[in-house]
């Protein structure tokens, strides 16, 4: 599967390094785990390998996607405006997912409302959400500073 320093991604927390396996006592079972390094706030998560395919842990991406995913914040394609609880489900999903795409397109689409009408608390926190954790691949992918990522996703929002 995965091993130490590989670079990977973690739906609904961003990405990170492996920096570590450990086994540990859960339950009285052994079991093995990634530790894995979030670049925001230094914060270590660990990843039971077994259930590795359930959560949905991935490799980064590379520079190819990275300007798919540009494209994607540049694309000013009309927006369907459906009701909030289904639009905050919709968009949960598509973060859940764990793709780089999908999560591009929330932060596309929440920016994008969020410019016509101001959006609710619980949206601004899932833009944010969402924010973070393209920020974060990015950061692994291209190398940059998170200032400099954030910045530039600015930008291709304007």
């Amino acid at each position: 599967m995965f091993k130490i320093g590989d670079r990977v991604v973690y739906p609904m927390h961003g990405a990170g390094i492996i920096e570590a396996i450990e086994e540990r006592d859960f339950l009285g079972e052994m079991k093995e785990y990634y530790v894995m390094k979030l670049p925001f706030g230094g914060m270590k998560v660990m990843v039971p390998m077994n259930n590795v395919a359930n959560i949905g842990l991935r490799q980064v991406v590379g520079m190819a996607e990275i300007d798919k995913v540009f494209n994607i914040l540049k694309d000013r394609q009309k927006i369907v405006v459906t009701t909030w609880n289904r639009r905050v489900k919709a968009n949960m999903d598509k973060i859940k997912s764990g793709d780089i795409y999908e999560v591009a397109e929330v932060v596309r689409n929440l920016a994008l409302q969020d410019k016509e009408k101001k959006l609710s608390t619980g949206e601004r926190r899932l833009l944010e959400n969402a924010r973070q954790i393209l920020i974060s691949e990015m950061v692994l992918v291209q190398n940059m500073e998170e200032q400099k990522v954030a910045i530039l996703i600015n930008e291709l929002l304007e």
